[in-house]
């Protein structure tokens, strides 16, 4: 027996958000409130990370679940002694307070090998 399936239709590509408009503190706190934007913390609270502006940064929705499971994978890095360095930075479109995408750069002081994740935002 052999199936055939026919898919007939349209197929929509997921639309990304735009946060071009979220130009300020301000703004990305109201959507906070409404649910749309998540604070988190860019270095993590795991490595010393301090709830502090400069290390504050407010994503949508999935982003705070990424973010975990890459700082779980980072936690057992450091234990197994593979990584004792990391550098966690933002990029911004245009003028934009919600940040595009979020590099992680890891490194070890004494061994070779790095793990560099990004996170793309929108």
């Amino acid at each position: 027996m052999i199936l055939v399936f026919i898919f007939v239709g349209t197929v929509m590509a997921e639309q990304k958000p735009d946060f071009s408009d979220v130009n300020s503190r301000e703004k990305a706190l109201e959507l906070v409130k409404q649910g749309k934007l998540h604070k988190i913390l860019l270095f993590p609270a795991e490595f010393g990370g301090q709830d502090l502006p400069h290390n504050v940064v407010y994503v949508p929705a999935g982003i705070p679940e990424i973010k975990d499971q890459i700082t779980g994978t980072l936690i057992r890095f450091v234990e197994d002694g593979l990584i004792d360095n990391l550098e966690v930075s933002p990029e911004y479109k245009g003028g934009s307070f919600v940040p595009s995408k979020i590099n992680m750069k890891t490194s070890h002081s004494g061994k070779s090998g790095k793990f560099n994740p990004s996170i793309e935002v929108w």
